[in-house]
Parts: C-alpha cells; structure tokens; sequence
C-alpha cells in the first residue's frame, strides 16, 4: 500500500529539505513522468495553477522553464539546469523561482528513485539551499501545500498511465 502522504523534513539550522514519497507504480514511470514534457503539466504544480513547459532538455547542461498561471492570468516561473539525468535512478538539477525580488536564489536539487517490491518506487528529493534564511523562506512560502498537491497529483497520474 502508498504511503499516502509526502514527508518533508527540514532540522533547524541545515540549508536542506528532504522530501520523500512511495508511489504505486515502476521506478521507470514515475522517471518518465519526471522528465517528459507533455505530462508536466498534468502533475506539476499545485491544482490550482495550470502549468506550461516553456522548455525542457532533460540532459546535462540543458535547461528548464515552467510557468504556473493562476484563475486571474499571474505567471510564476521557474527554471533551473541539469547537472545530471541518469535513467532512471537519479536526476540532479538547480531550481530558482523567477518571482523573488532579488535573483540567485537557487537551490541544487537531487532527485533519487529507489525501486520497491511489488513495482513499487520511493522517491527521494533534496535540495540544498544557499542560505537557512533560504530554505525558511520557501518554507514560509507555502511549498509544503504545493509539494503535497503536486505528489498527490502525480500518483494519480500515474494510476492512469
């Protein structure tokens, strides 16, 4: 059975959080959903954004773009970089929010996909921040809800493919 919730885990004066997540399907699917650009838009993201994929070379070196729209027409960006794309174990890249006042706010970010009995996969996602003062603020800036949405939001996705 998934465990039906995500864990996010952050101790006190680290720049890091951890997230975890089981998922009912191949460590190979939940890959795919991770790095194809036409089913980004159907998980990514919290439900109430629509998410479009401005661009996305899912290789070292090639870049990425989303941009979340909400109900009225706001944009929110993100983009980041591939340092590594090893199928389908491992991907790490950067992340940086576009909407921060300041720039070079960027977070490096490994995503490790371990298979489980049954066809089952446990994804693992860290991401190191700058600064404490980094990693609080997204904190504070509501990403657990939009972490949560957008696993749940993938397992179902995955239900279906």
């Amino acid at each position: 059975m998934t465990a039906k919730t995500t864990t996010i885990s952050a101790e006190p004066g680290k720049q890091e959080i951890l997230i975890t997540r089981e998922f009912d399907a191949p460590r190979e699917l939940v890959f795919k959903a991770c790095t194809d650009p036409t089913l980004i838009p159907q998980w990514w993201g919290p439900r109430y954004l629509s998410t479009r994929v401005d661009k996305m070379d899912v290789r070292p070196g090639g870049q990425w773009r989303f941009i979340n729209r909400d109900a009225e027409g706001k944009e929110y960006a993100f983009h980041g970089v591939y340092h590594e794309v090893l199928a389908p174990e491992r991907i790490i890249d950067t992340f940086e929010f576009e909407g921060l006042p300041e720039t070079g706010h960027v977070t490096l970010e490994t995503m490790r996909l371990e298979e489980l009995p049954g066809g089952r996969t446990k994804l693992i996602a860290q991401s190191v921040f700058q600064s404490v003062a980094d990693r609080d603020g997204m904190l504070q800036g509501g990403m657990e809800e939009g972490v949560n949405d957008t696993y749940d939001r993938l397992a179902e996705l995955l239900k279906k493919m």
